[in-house]
């Protein structure tokens, strides 16, 4: 998705701003030494060091995010998707520039380093009654048991004739999600924090105050839950909130192919995730019952009792039973990987043959006297080489 997470801050600043309530914090934060702001770990130590309260901490977070970090607009078109969040993180905190994205990954692993419950909300937005084109990263956070929402991009200064001015703006700190709701619609509603979520054509046509005539939407126990699930299952259901919450712009058809491509990647990981125990397990199987064909290959010497030369055949027959119930309950994965799996189910079925085989003998076996037993063994060879 080429305009994702590119959306350029304020174009101006259009509200008056009152005095500062946070001064002596950000005052606090401005004498931060110059080696702990190289890291996000440097600057959640300064916090906890200086600051007890949760507001206040937040209040850190927020103000060494917007004050530190310039708004990248020179680069806004060569964005590296493929770029992982401690890297964004790292090179934003070294470079001191970057998007709203950058701003966000900041922001959260801070907080999250101090010990406040985060989140990196995406979505797009509204302003002057105009829906962006781009699409947006945010930030919330619970303090003290409550949810409030932050924009440290939007709060870091303006964009004017393609240039940023940089100019602290606290409209976009610690804003409740029901104010916030007027300009920042996140794709998924779970991320509104409303307890009567507001769609995307509400939020469109500017329709964003609360309406209890609709279902009320727990979103402190879907939250609750949403932390227990799979990543899996978090961007499966992400989806179909996504999806049923009306899809109105590109901005959203964006975020949709976006998540079934994390879907189909993830369905894949855990599918293969899956096969290599199966793998694992089957190796050891393979083991086993080469084990048992050196031990008949040496006619059953050293003497074993019955039962433990039968359980070295079943031992084994039941670990390949076992891979072979679980490697149809895989789940979906790539079509690059079609031929592995059908490699691994035939190599099941072929030593599944040789172990039965070998099953009859051992119970033929344990069937005879002692002395017809003797004349019973001939040389055979391994099954073969374990799987890697």
């Amino acid at each position: 998705m080429k305009s994702f997470f590119l959306f350029l801050i304020f174009t101006s600043i259009s509200f008056g701003q009152t005095k500062n309530p946070y001064a002596f914090i950000d005052a606090k934060m401005d004498k931060i030494p110059v080696d702990l702001s190289a890291s996000t770990d440097g600057i959640a130590q300064y916090i906890n060091e200086n600051f007890k309260t949760e507001q206040d901490k937040v209040r850190a977070v927020f103000y060494w995010t917007a004050s530190n970090i310039r708004y990248d607009i020179e680069n806004i078109s060569s964005i590296n998707y493929q770029e992982v969040s401690l890297d964004k993180i790292k090179n934003t905190v070294l470079s001191k520039k970057g998007v709203c994205i950058h701003y966000a990954e900041v922001f959260n692993d801070i907080a999250k380093k101090i010990g406040i419950k985060s989140y990196i909300v995406y979505g797009y937005t509204k302003q002057n009654g105009t829906v962006n084109v781009l699409s947006h990263a945010w930030c919330a956070t619970r303090i003290d048991t409550i949810w409030w929402l932050f924009d440290p991009t939007w709060g870091a200064g303006y964009v004017q004739n393609k240039k940023f001015f940089k100019k602290l703006n606290n409209l976009n700190f610690k804003v409740a999600p029901s104010q916030f709701i007027v300009t920042h619609m996140p794709f998924d509603y779970l991320w509104e924090f409303l307890n009567y979520t507001v769609t995307n054509q509400e939020f469109i046509e500017g329709k964003t105050q609360m309406n209890n005539n609709k279902p009320k939407f727990d979103f402190v126990t879907q939250i609750e839950e949403y932390d227990q699930m799979s990543e899996l299952e978090q961007a499966r259901t992400a989806l179909i909130r996504i999806q049923n919450n009306g899809v109105k712009n590109t901005l959203i058809q964006e975020m949709i192919q976006f998540k079934k491509s994390e879907v189909d990647a993830l369905q894949n990981n855990s599918a293969m995730a899956k096969m290599q125990s199966i793998s694992d397990d089957y190796n050891q199987a393979i083991a086993q019952f080469n084990d048992f064909i050196m031990y008949r290959n040496n006619k059953f010497k050293p003497l074993l009792s019955d039962e433990a030369i039968k359980e070295m055949i079943i031992s084994p027959k039941q670990k390949i039973l076992d891979c072979q119930n679980r490697i149809y309950k895989i789940g979906k994965f790539n079509d690059n990987n079609v031929e592995n799996v059908k490699s691994l189910k035939k190599s099941i079925i072929d030593v599944l043959k040789q172990i039965d085989e070998q099953e009859k003998f051992v119970n033929d076996y344990l069937s005879k006297s002692k002395t017809a037993r003797k004349g019973m063994f001939t040389k055979i060879t391994w099954f073969g080489i374990p799987l890697r």
